[in-house]
């Protein structure tokens, strides 16, 4: 007895359309795993990643500057500084002032009568001091040495000078009851032109 295998039916229009429909579903997805992995892997790039650009008008508010941080910081430092030095002119000064109200009425008084340069004026040398001591302020170490056989008092005028010698001020310092062969030291000084460097120079000095 013969036996009879059934062959199978041969596809029709139908099953051939749905064949295709599930092939073309099937690369839809791989396409888009691609993509999902171009963008998601850590080592890979794409030319979607590498072009993209964002919009400035789709973000709020605004970055922060290095720049203005910067500027801010400067003038904060500097505003320091010059809070700095008109405190350390002030102290400077009530420090000299004190040492010199005792002594400068008398000195004052004693140039007053003071013929020409003076009587003591190879008795004196005078030195700048630093304008970092002084608090910028123009200043000036007057250096008496009383030269002769006994106790004697000193007064000296002191010029402050431009670059172009002009006299921008001029003060008076002295010192009193200064022994034989001793020196003194005190300090002349001007708030007038505190940024130019003024040079200080003896116009008098008077010993009595």
């Amino acid at each position: 007895m013969t036996r009879h295998h059934a062959r199978p039916a041969p596809a029709g229009p139908g099953s051939w359309r749905l064949l295709t429909g599930l092939a073309v579903a099937v690369a839809g997805l791989l396409a888009i795993a691609g993509c999902s992995s171009s963008y998601g892997g850590s080592g890979g790039s794409s030319t979607a990643a590498s072009s993209f650009s964002p919009v400035p008008s789709g973000f709020s508010g605004s970055p922060p500057s290095a720049l203005s941080s910067l500027a801010s910081s400067a003038r904060a430092s500097v505003s320091q500084a010059a809070s700095s030095l008109s405190s350390a002119a002030a102290s400077f000064e009530a420090s000299v002032s004190a040492e010199l109200a005792r002594s400068r009425a008398a000195a004052e008084a004693a140039l007053q009568s003071a013929t020409g340069q003076g009587n003591a004026i190879s008795d004196v040398t005078i030195t700048g001091v630093p304008r970092a001591t002084s608090g910028n302020l123009n200043a000036a170490t007057v250096t008496i040495v009383n030269s002769s056989g006994s106790a004697a008092s000193y007064a000296v005028r002191v010029e402050f000078l431009d670059t172009s010698g002009a006299v921008v001020d001029t003060t008076v310092v002295g010192t009193e009851n200064l022994a034989a062969g001793a020196t003194a030291a005190p300090i002349a000084f001007t708030k007038k032109s505190p940024d130019a460097a003024l040079v200080p120079r003896v116009a008098q000095a008077q010993r009595y």
